[in-house]
């Protein structure tokens, strides 16, 4: 009898085991399934990629968290993760983020991006000092590889090498300068467009400093004794903020044709004085040459 029940039991054990791996097969084959259709899902709603480049100013580090360029790379990356991609170059350092800029391209070219995705991929430029003529300079290099800008920003931008820092190439969209006209070093009052009807120039912005902001403490004391307004400018959060405004507002998506304007505050640092400039932004974003 014993016998028997033995024999029953793995009678009855063999296909009990068989329905217990079909079981987890199909479970598995089943959640595997919704995994794919989920990542697919997040990542057709993604935002279409962003590159946003900064050129730090002098003999600064590119990874030196105490000047502004770098603070505010790290603010944006943090703030949109994945969304975006900001990456730092030193001014030395133009050929190198060319080729970054060129592969960024290419890889977005072979990547899977629709064709409304395409329409809100942007590039975007900013520096400060030899950076900010960094800025104008790449952005000419980009002209010649077919490659539009979205925006370039220059703060206190000082031309380098004999070339000229203030003639804004037609293949870039928007175009702003923000500087000051102290010391030893100051920056270029004024940038204009090579072509007008191509690129909107929201502004040449002056700052005047009778004492440096307080956040110029973190900076070398070379910096600050012999280059004030160059160095006040480049750790002024004032300006800086206006900066990140700007960048911010063409990061965020495409927006409809009645809400197309965007208002930016500058601030004279001197007299606390106040410009509304309303600006036509262009939100229908920079399409990449595919």
């Amino acid at each position: 009898m014993l016998i028997t029940s033995i024999s029953d039991r793995k009678h009855f054990s063999r296909p009990s085991i068989v329905l217990r791996v079909l079981t987890c097969v199909l479970v598995f084959s089943a959640v595997s399934v919704l995994a794919q259709s989920e990542a697919h899902e997040s990542t057709a709603s993604k935002p279409a990629p962003i590159l946003v480049v900064g050129f730090v100013g002098g003999f600064v580090h590119r990874d030196d968290p105490r000047h502004s360029e770098v603070h505010l790379a790290h603010q944006l990356q943090a703030r949109y993760g994945e969304d975006i991609q900001v990456q730092v170059f030193t001014n030395r350092e133009r050929a190198l983020a060319h080729k970054f800029v060129l592969e960024w391209v290419h890889q977005l070219k072979t990547g899977s991006l629709t064709g409304g995705n395409r329409a809100g991929v942007r590039i975007i430029l900013y520096g400060h000092s030899w950076g900010a003529s960094a800025v104008v300079y790449l952005a000419r290099e980009l002209e010649r590889d077919g490659i539009p800008v979205a925006l370039t920003i220059q703060v206190d931008s000082v031309r380098k090498d004999g070339q000229d820092d203030s003639v804004i190439p037609a293949n870039v969209s928007e175009a702003v300068n923000f500087y000051q006209a102290k010391g030893l070093i100051h920056g270029r009052s004024e940038i204009i467009a090579a072509d007008p009807t191509r690129t909107a120039v929201l502004g040449n912005f002056r700052s005047e400093y009778q004492k440096a902001p307080a956040e110029c403490h973190t900076y070398p004391w070379y910096d600050r004794l012999l280059f004030k307004g160059h160095t006040s400018i480049e750790c002024d959060p004032r300006v800086w903020s206006q900066v990140e405004t700007l960048i911010e507002a063409r990061i965020a998506p495409p927006l409809q044709p009645a809400q197309t304007k965007v208002a930016v505050q500058v601030v004279t640092p001197s007299s606390s004085r106040h410009w509304d400039e309303i600006i036509a932004s262009n939100q229908n974003g920079i399409i990449i040459p595919f």
